[in-house]
């Protein structure tokens, strides 16, 4: 089927073949093969380490690929020696970090580093009258002399891809682009992707996201451990395929649930009565957690999860409520109590709200208990300190050379299990994970999920909120599912409703009502 397909298409807009790269001891790709062609979307898949970003930087003429392989651009040959010969050849990357100068207009960006002459001087005017013509195709809302630094993250994405689109690009490399879109964001970036394959680009997807891949993707290649393992075509695209190309396993290995084998419960560890903003964002809420129990909140973008776990955690201020832990009344009112009551909260942005990137492991390990490392004011007892974060990384598999490396140089699995990993040296009796493996490749959700199981099997209480139905269904043993900041209904325990993505969107769409 594949055969005929590229023989009913032609000539490969973008051909790698042979593709080899080598760093000191590390063999980081071998002999990888990759084909794009004009108007389809070729989204890239594998884990973190599979090689994905090594390939798309040699394509971009950031790296040089080793002796022996060659890179075709419509079926000729080409060398490219750095970034301004692969942008001569219409190869365009838009990164996850936008490389944007904040402090220019829109045109400036757009034209930087070719900007229009006239008379020796900068043609203002005619950059800006060229933009306007790209960024009305692109459907933007903001013009060519509007400061970048005005932009949403969205907006300034729409400013990389007219960049791209205004130089005459004919594949497009685009890396994790919705990382930190909203859903209505998210959904205007793939009508614009949709316009550039009708536009006859070649785009280039990367994304560790399923429902991304199966919407957009015309073609998904694959790779594992920085070799090409196969391409699928669009009729051949499904999950199990796809995660046993990229891990080597099966996807039913993937949710771990063997914390309780026997449907029993631990005591209740939790309970929340009646906790409000006002109404606000989310109306008198109540349920009770049970020790050794993994309870899911479900429910649709905007329906008042995160919120909740706000105020349960004492982030946000509550209207109303109150909360027993361990069978204590608990008032939690900021997160310094909620902590010192037994609670932790692992936030949904790692990034923003969570880790402190350049700082070290040893370091964000340890900032939940630094306390317990004092020798008087302004001493501590490095050493605790160094062998608690390496009990931590031996413990939780966290990939780093040594503790010494700072956060922000690791994939996001592994900075993952070290803001986990910090709030685990508090000991919690309840522990809350607002999107535990957004951002997360394959393999370290896998991991992540065996660590859920385990916290479970050890009495922890665990609230999992996720947007990811397969991650609810497939690691809860209870999940509540909230609809316009109420909890609307629960499914599976003692209710008698299995836990299916059916039952649950039937309460997040307000159906079962």
């Amino acid at each position: 089927m594949a055969d005929e397909l590229q023989a009913e298409l032609g000539v490969p807009t973008l051909e790698m073949r042979g593709i080899s790269k080598t760093f000191p001891g590390v063999k980081a790709l071998n002999g990888v093969e990759l084909k794009a062609w004009r108007g389809q979307v070729l989204s890239l898949m594998g884990e973190n380490g599979a090689g994905k970003s090594t390939l798309m930087k040699i394509l971009s003429g950031a790296y040089q690929a080793d002796a022996g392989g060659e890179i075709l651009i419509d079926g000729q040959r080409i060398h490219i020696d750095g970034p301004i010969s692969a942008k001569a050849h219409g190869i365009a990357i838009i990164y996850q970090e936008l490389s944007l100068a904040p402090n220019l207009t829109v045109a400036e960006n757009i034209f930087m580093g070719r900007e229009l002459s006239k008379s020796l001087f900068v043609d203002r005017a005619g950059m800006i009258e060229a933009c306007r013509d790209v960024l009305k195709r692109l459907g933007t809302t903001f013009g060519p002399e509007t400061p970048v630094s005005v932009l949403s993250i969205a907006e300034r994405q729409l400013v990389e891809i007219a960049r791209a689109v205004q130089s005459g690009a004919k594949i497009i490399v685009m890396d994790e682009p919705t990382t930190a879109l909203s859903s209505r964001e998210t959904e205007g970036l793939f009508a614009i992707i949709r316009q550039l394959r009708q536009d006859g680009i070649a785009i280039i997807y990367i994304s560790h996201r399923m429902d991304e891949i199966y919407e957009l993707s015309d073609r998904v290649s694959v790779l594992r451990d920085g070799s090409y393992v196969g391409t699928l075509e669009k009729g051949e695209i499904d999950a199990p395929t796809l995660v046993r190309m990229m891990v080597g396993r099966e996807l039913s290995s993937f949710y771990t649930k063997d914390h309780d084998p026997d449907g029993t419960r631990g005591p209740v560890v939790l309970e929340v009565e009646g906790i409000t903003d006002g109404g606000r964002r989310v109306h008198p809420s109540s349920f009770k957690l049970h020790a050794g129990e993994v309870l899911g909140l479900a429910g649709l973008v905007g329906s008042g999860r995160t919120e909740l776990a706000r105020l349960i955690y004492g982030v946000d201020q509550r209207a109303g409520g109150k909360i027993v832990l361990d069978g204590k009344p608990a008032p939690m009112s900021d997160p310094k109590a909620s902590l010192d009551a037994g609670l932790a909260y692992l936030t949904e942005d790692r990034k923003g709200q969570g880790l402190f990137l350049d700082m070290s492991v040893r370091d964000n390990v340890n900032l939940g208990v630094i306390d317990r490392d004092a020798h008087g004011p302004g001493f501590l007892n490095l050493t605790s300190a160094r062998k608690r974060a390496i009990q931590a990384i031996l413990g939780l598999r966290i990939r780093v050379a040594s503790a010494a490396v700072n956060v922000g140089a690791l994939s996001g699995g592994n900075q993952q299990k070290v803001l986990l990993s910090r709030w685990l040296e508090t000991n919690p009796k309840v522990l809350i994970l607002d999107e535990p493996t957004r951002g997360v490749d394959i393999g370290a959700k896998s991991e992540i999920y065996k660590i859920i199981d385990d916290l479970a099997k050890r009495g922890l209480g665990v609230l999992v909120i996720s947007s990811e139905l397969p991650e609810i269904i497939g690691i809860c043993d209870r999940v509540l599912v909230m609809r316009e900041g109420r909890i609307e209904g629960e499914v599976g325990g003692a209710t008698g409703r299995a836990i299916t993505q059916e039952n649950i969107m039937a309460f997040a769409t307000g159906i079962a009502a």
